[in-house]
């Protein structure tokens, strides 16, 4: 299995990064592999001792600077076309350090939560599309999820050239985006991957700039968490930082609970699966080991097998018999590993389980009949594996003054620890993929959102591009118009187009009711990459937005509704013709499902129950039944006219 999703906090308190004496060194982005914005002048960066005069080369030129008396030091390097590879050198009078096979052309930063951090190897035609993903000038950063107190100036970074071996783990959004991008252009694209599942856009957000909003949109964190991020006395780390640390010296790792021969006897048992919340681990974070032996007849041992743990709450890692089969990063997904050949063996087997929750209840999430082994060989068998199991707390809560720490518990840590330390990296723009986790806070979305769009450009220092997907359909279909708090959030994405440079891709046609995860991400990153190509790149014949509503008139007992259409020609998903998703409203605001026709370039819609309609809705749910796009095959916008009280308000 892929490594993807979620991993606990690392709630870091450090705010800088520091060289050794008298050595010259990049900072943490500079690496390998990595692509430098064309066309705009780069900063480059890093530390050295005092006063040292520091030279750096790249691409032909040289620039010499000295560091300051705290030992930072910066150049700028001139606007340079697309091209490489090259060599960027950073020389001190002790060392030197070097970065090879740099290119440079597009880069892009790519945030938001599950659905931008969504692997390639997980999404529609994973196997075609990683066999294929041979594009040598496409290079990842993926930013290690980290949360910070405190903003930190420095991470590490490894920059990965884009093969059918790397792909997979690529953030599928932010590939299929740059691959269209380098297509099209022809030069090297960069994308970092700074995403994290399931978190607010609060904590995204920098402290200056949340602190500045309105009361109304702020969440009442805990006191003492905010109190945190104004903590500037120098302390070392307290006991809520030490959780964190111990963590990383988990003495089940420590002690190689993992093998077979590990004595477990005295560890307590659980029936597994379910869930933490009924038994002595109710309100417990951190790690706690499980164990389970079962028996395999001698036909089926020494052949490969595939081990069926089901869902696990958070995090785990997993062994047989002593050797890692697979880890998993994501409470939602269902754990398949494969067993090797000769692995396994006749008679008794151990599978080890090293589960980590960082927040809820933790547990083995799954049903009984999900926890198996399928043995292969002359005779395959299946072995169940629900039942007891031992299980042993490593590092949990309970063991330190610990509340429930994880990206969303006060603003700002994700922006401290993820974004913060990439300000002076240029960028050409940003794409964003974010907003189900404040679906239930939707209009202060109208607040927030470009709140976090200045703030980013605010903290870069220049008006970048920034573009952003719309939620995708999800959940049961509605069957009558119903307020809808993703509607709503759509509402406040559209909204947020009032802001220069930005642009949105529309989704509604390609949700999965069943999956807030779609996995058809192609098609995601290929109409983002149409609105970079038309407001970046100057295409203007790229159309880059369906249908959007631009005015209404009244004529007798229906709407006549105009839309922006950009030259292009309406279509209707429908063979007979006929146009869903529209609701109308008399003045008592009830809503009812509407009938529509094409008239020219515009819509007339009515009802035969609504006798004076004054308001429309179209695709206004949380899984709309919508059927009208331009011919270029982009979604119509969804949109209402009415701007009642919604019910995030």
């Amino acid at each position: 299995m892929k490594k993807i999703l979620f991993v606990p906090i690392a709630l870091c308190f450090m705010a800088g990064f520091h060289a050794a004496k008298a050595e010259v060194r990049l900072a943490g982005i500079f690496a390998d592999n990595m692509v430098l914005q064309r066309e705009q002048p780069v900063k480059i960066w890093g530390r050295a001792d005092r006063n040292e005069l520091v030279t750096v080369l790249f691409n032909g030129r040289k620039h010499r600077t000295r560091a300051d008396r705290d030992g930072a030091w910066s150049v700028v390097l001139e606007p340079m076309p697309a091209g490489g590879p090259y060599v960027l050198e950073a020389k001190g009078k002790g060392n030197a350090v070097r970065c090879g096979n740099v290119l440079v052309g597009e880069v892009w930063l790519c945030s938001g939560q599950s659905n931008m951090e969504w692997p390639v190897s997980y999404s529609m035609n994973a196997i075609e599309e990683t066999v294929a993903a041979d594009y040598p000038e496409i290079r990842a950063l993926n930013v290690k999820r980290n949360g910070s107190f405190t903003p930190l100036d420095d991470l590490s970074a490894e920059w990965t050239v884009c093969t059918p071996e790397t792909a997979g783990d690529f953030s599928a959004v932010a590939y299929f985006y740059a691959r269209e991008l380098h297509r099209e252009l022809g030069v090297p694209v960069g994308i970092i991957n700074s995403s994290w599942g399931g978190t607010d856009i609060e904590t995204w957000t920098s402290a200056a700039s949340y602190e500045h909003l309105p009361e109304r949109v702020r969440i009442p964190y805990a006191p003492e968490l905010v109190a945190r991020l104004h903590r500037n006395d120098g302390a070392g780390p307290d006991e809520l930082d030490l959780y964190s640390e111990r963590k990383s010296d988990d003495a089940g790792m420590a002690g190689k609970w993992y093998r077979e021969e590990t004595d477990d006897s005295t560890w307590e048992r659980m029936q597994v699966p379910q869930e933490w919340g009924d038994t002595p681990l109710a309100g417990t974070d951190g790690l706690v080991w499980f164990r389970f032996a079962f028996d395999l007849p001698a036909s089926a041992a020494a052949a490969p097998a595939e081990l069926h743990l089901g869902r696990i709450d958070d995090v785990d890692i997993t062994w047989v018999n002593g050797v890692e089969v697979g880890r998993t990063n994501s409470p939602s997904l269902n754990r398949v590993y494969h067993v090797p050949a000769n692995l396994l063996k006749a008679g008794r087997n151990v599978v080890a389980v090293r589960v980590e929750d960082v927040i809820g209840p933790g547990g083995f999430t799954g049903h009984s009949g999900e926890l198996f082994l399928a043995a292969g060989g002359a005779s395959p068998v299946r072995v169940p594996l629900a039942g007891l199991w031992r299980y042993n707390p490593s590092v949990v809560n309970e063991h330190y003054r610990h509340v429930d720490l994880g990206p969303n518990s006060v603003y700002s840590l994700l922006y401290n620890g993820m974004i913060h330390p990439l300000k002076d990296f240029r960028i050409r723009g940003a794409i964003w993929y974010q907003g189900e986790n404040n679906a239930g806070r939707a209009y202060g979305y109208r607040t927030l959102f470009p709140n976090l769009i200045r703030d980013w450009r605010g903290q870069w220092g220049y008006e970048f591009p920034f573009y952003w997907v719309q939620l995708a359909s999800f959940m049961e279909r509605d069957d009558v118009p119903s307020d809808s708090p993703w509607a709503e959030l759509r509402e406040a994405q559209t909204l947020t187009l009032s802001l220069p440079q930005t642009g949105q891709a529309v989704i509604t046609d390609i949700g999965d009711a069943q999956d807030i995860h779609p996995k058809n991400k192609q098609e995601v990153g290929r109409r983002l990459a149409l609105v970079a190509l038309n407001k970046t790149y100057g295409r203007s014949g790229t159309l880059c937005s369906g249908p959007t509503f631009r005015s209404m008139e009244k004529r007798g007992d229906r709407l006549v509704l105009t839309f922006g259409l950009c030259g292009a020609q309406w279509k209707v998903a429908d063979k007979y013709g006929y146009i869903r998703g529209f609701a109308v409203a008399g003045a008592d605001r009830r809503f009812f499902w509407a009938k529509a026709e094409l008239e020219g370039d515009r819509i007339v819609v009515w009802s035969d129950r609504v006798k004076d309609p004054v308001a429309v809705r179209y695709a206004w749910g949380n899984n709309p039944d919508a059927n009208l796009f331009n011919d270029a095959g982009l979604p119509a916008v969804p949109f209402r006219t009415d701007g009642w009280k919604g019910v995030t308000e």
